[in-house]
């Protein structure tokens, strides 16, 4: 197996997906692509949700995506995903293939907590530096609470489609409520670790 490799960190809006991967990144080798990398500049241009911003939004990820696959980069992606969502569930599977296609690991890190932990984490000073389109507070949270309504974390009692996809790769569903975003990054580390002696 080469040494490239792709961590896909996915959950729900503030529950720790970009702390928690440089949290990755700063013990290992891994690098950071996460979400606002694309989101930023282009709200700036176009507006969040425009057809402009999605084309380019996907276009943006998957030729990153690419070129680290053909560089054998350690990529640690995150990403906010409605799993009710066939479309959203191929769109992954899409972001994912250059990975897939080369032979490189995939392996997928769910992250969850509940509302009122990710409010909090909603406003903490690395969040608002890294992503400026959550500085309106008020917008943000209610955004939070906005995105309820979509399913974001897996509940195997009850599969959506994007559940299809996750089972294609190891799985890591991990609560970091309750764990620093060093504490998390050690466990998926270490849950790595055992999938390399599989």
């Amino acid at each position: 197996m080469s040494a490239g490799e792709l961590i896909l960190v996915t959950g729900p809006p503030a529950v720790g997906k970009m702390t928690v991967g440089r949290a990755i990144c700063a013990a290992s080798d891994f690098r950071l692509f996460h979400n606002h990398h694309t989101i930023e500049p282009l709200l700036e241009i176009f507006g969040f949700g425009t057809p402009p911003f999605r084309v380019l939004d996907r276009e943006f990820r998957r030729r990153i995506i690419e070129e680290a696959a053909a560089s054998d980069t350690r990529l640690v992606f995150t990403l906010v995903w409605d799993l009710e969502n066939p479309e959203s569930a191929e769109g992954v599977r899409w972001l994912l293939a250059p990975y897939v296609d080369a032979g490189l690991r995939v392996s997928v890190v769910e992250l969850f907590a509940d509302l009122e932990t990710r409010l909090a984490r909603n406003h903490t000073e690395q969040r608002l530096a890294a992503k400026p389109s959550k500085r309106d507070r008020e917008w943000s949270d209610a955004n939070v609470r906005e995105l309820e309504r979509h399913r974001m974390n897996t509940d195997p009692s009850d599969p959506q489609p994007g559940d299809e996809v996750i089972g294609d790769f190891p799985h890591l569903r991990l609560d970091n409520t309750d764990l620093t975003p060093d504490e998390a990054a050690i466990r998926v580390l270490d849950w790595l670790e055992t999938l390399t002696g599989l």
